[in-house]
């Protein structure tokens, strides 16, 4: 038996082994290069974002990430996901961002940390919860004291769970970047300096930085920090540009080179010369510049958090479900011939005698048996107890963040006009008795239709999508969904609402007596399939109209028919062997009723005139 001096002996052996694991690196920066163990390491980053790719897939993405010869990941971390109602956490599952960081330690990866509570990232709200605009007069991205109150409550929780894996405590987080992109919304300095203090207060005790856009960068740096660039890869440019904000010191670090682009809804799928930027990659890498790749692979958006484009209240343009971002590695987790010409482009730029794995092979695809639903369910037959209003209450005054509201209203028939929903937002589609009379559509800024309401009393349903809160630019604060001002019928005010709320958080959770749909009543198709393999596979939605689909109780996204994603990526990891159920919720198309698959994707298909 140990006597109490063995004991404290060992306890005392224990800790200085402790401590010194946790100090086996050390990461610094000089005037001209970042410092590894007091060497040059050049960070070539690949931005992976962890709620875009299945916990189960991370590590096979580090490893292609590895292949490619990244050696660090970059990712933000998204306040909307970790505390979806106000004072309620989650850092489990998918969002278990510090089982993420762990498995890049574990593959050999550095992390450079993007914890800001603003995200941008094509990302409902640009990361900000839902529940921030009922807080009355509080004010996102500013000295606004209810803000910097929720801002501190949620950046002490992300602190307490990474602050740990800094490379100052062992771990292998190498800098931490505070807000984001700040100089392309505002140019308070005090601001800036209390999002450092609150940081530093988090636990995030390191090299700290900012990032900001070439035109931008003198308003979002604070001076003291690191100034990193986005959107530039002339490396004699950079180094201008860091000096100019650096007291004429670098290192010089690309905090977003964009090798590609994203797409919404309604616009042609992007994609970029793929030897171009190959050739870029290597003069940036030549000159000595560290980079972060936006995006090394961007996965999906799954469920609701895509964003929206909206830089003035002249258009609105919500993201698409796929964030293929036409990357070097494809929305599946598959290298690209991108991929392989970043490959060679990094090759050439290692040290002498340094070679990179070999690439992976490609993944399986399956094609899943032909799928028929045979017993829809209407959805207004499973509609929930509503709450009463005079006026319309948008989504955030129900306390729901995303999905769908129906709104009805009860009124006197027996006259024609025109039915108009003031500030809409932002699919509509209205229905007089039960039968759809026409679609209301915020990007196309319609919001008008001609209605006849036959004599009697006639029941209104306007089923209203939330189709992504804003993500960029000075509307933030305009992002209330639903029904946000007013109905009016020949100019008349309608008065006296139900709301029923459709927040589809929870597909297996379900209200009311299912019945069959009446007429081109929106519905949910249900059935079940058998599997002998499993492997990734593509939903092919092209003949479907405008939904989402759900898969063993995952929700892999929106379709729509305008594309130009005309499927939907099914991630091996979510199908099993035996039985599987599919759920489909269709708003346009009710009479459809058979699923096809694809082995490979379409996401460059436009078809403009359905609706």
């Amino acid at each position: 038996m140990m006597n109490k001096k063995n004991w404290l002996i060992a306890t005392l052996l224990l800790a200085s082994l402790f401590t010194t694991a946790q100090s086996k690196h050390r990461f610094d920066y000089d005037d001209n290069n970042f410092l590894l163990d007091g060497k040059p390491i050049q960070m070539i980053s690949a931005e992976i974002h962890y709620p875009r790719v299945p916990k189960e897939a991370w590590r096979q993405r580090m490893k292609m990430a590895k292949a490619m010869g990244i050696n660090t990941i970059g990712t933000y971390v998204f306040w909307n996901l970790h505390e979806p109602q106000k004072g309620v956490f989650d850092f489990s599952g998918n969002n278990d961002i510090a089982a993420f960081v762990k498995t890049a330690q574990e593959e050999g990866l550095w992390v450079v940390l993007r914890p800001s509570p603003y995200v941008c990232a094509e990302w409902e709200f640009g990361g900000y919860p839902y529940w921030l605009q009922n807080e009355k007069g509080l004010i996102v991205r500013s000295k606004e004291p209810q803000y910097l109150k929720e801002y501190r409550t949620y950046i002490m929780e992300v602190g307490k769970r990474l602050a740990p894996y800094l490379i100052t405590r062992g771990g292998n987080i190498l800098m931490v970047q505070i807000e984001n992109e700040y100089g392309s919304y505002g140019s308070d300095r005090e601001y800036l300096d209390l999002n450092k203090k609150m940081f530093i207060e988090a636990g995030f005790d390191c090299h700290l930085y900012t990032c900001d856009p070439v035109k931008d960068l003198s308003k979002g740096y604070l001076p003291g920090l690191l100034p990193a660039v986005n959107g530039i890869d002339d490396p004699e440019r950079i180094k201008s540009l860091v000096r100019q904000y650096n007291d004429g010191k670098g290192p010089f670090y690309v905090s977003e080179w964009y090798p590609a682009w994203f797409d919404w809804w309604g616009e042609k799928h992007h994609t970029v010369p793929a030897q171009h930027y190959a050739d870029r990659l290597n003069k940036v890498l030549a000159g000595g510049v560290s980079i972060n790749m936006y995006m090394f692979h961007g996965g999906t958006t799954r469920g609701f958090m895509n964003g929206a484009n909206c830089y003035d209240t002249g258009f609105y343009e919500p993201q698409t479900s796929s964030y293929d971002y036409d990357a070097p590695l494809d929305e599946a987790g598959n290298a690209t011939p991108k991929f392989m010409l970043f490959r060679e482009a990094i090759q050439k730029n290692l040290p002498a005698g340094q070679t990179l794995p070999e690439v992976p092979a490609a993944k399986p695809t399956i094609v899943l048996p032909d799928i028929t639903f045979s017993k829809p369910t209407g959805l207004f037959s499973v509609l929930p107890a509503p709450k009463q209003s005079t006026t319309p209450l948008t989504f955030e005054k129900l306390n729901q963040a995303y999905g769908f509201v129906v709104y009805r209203t009860r009124q006197t028939g027996g006259q024609s006009g025109m039915l108009s929903i003031k500030e809409l937002r932002d699919f509509g589609i209205v229905f007089v008795n039960g039968k759809r009379v026409g679609v209301l559509d915020r990007r196309l800024k319609q919001d008008s239709l001609q209605v006849d309401l036959p004599a009697g009393t006639v029941t209104i349903d306007i089923l209203v999508e939330n189709m992504g809160r804003i993500n960029f630019g000075p509307n933030l604060l305009k992002n209330n969904k639903g029904i946000t001002e007013k109905v009016t019928f020949s100019g008349k005010e309608w008065k006296g609402w139900q709301q029923y709320s459709l927040p589809f958080d929870n597909i297996n959770k379900s209200s009311g007596t299912p019945k069959a749909p009446v007429a081109n009543e929106p519905v949910l198709q249900k059935a079940t399939f058998e599997l002998k393999e499993t492997g990734d596979t593509y939903l092919d939605m092209h003949s479907w109209g405008k939904g989402c689909v759900w898969i063993n109780g995952h929700h892999l996204g929106r379709y729509w028919s305008i594309g130009p994603q005309q499927t939907i990526y099914v991630p091996v990891e979510w199908l099993k062997k035996g039985k599987n159920e599919i759920v489909v919720l269709e708003l346009l198309k009710p009479e459809q009723n058979e699923l096809k698959s694809l082995h490979k994707p379409i996401l460059d298909q436009l078809n403009a005139g359905n609706q």
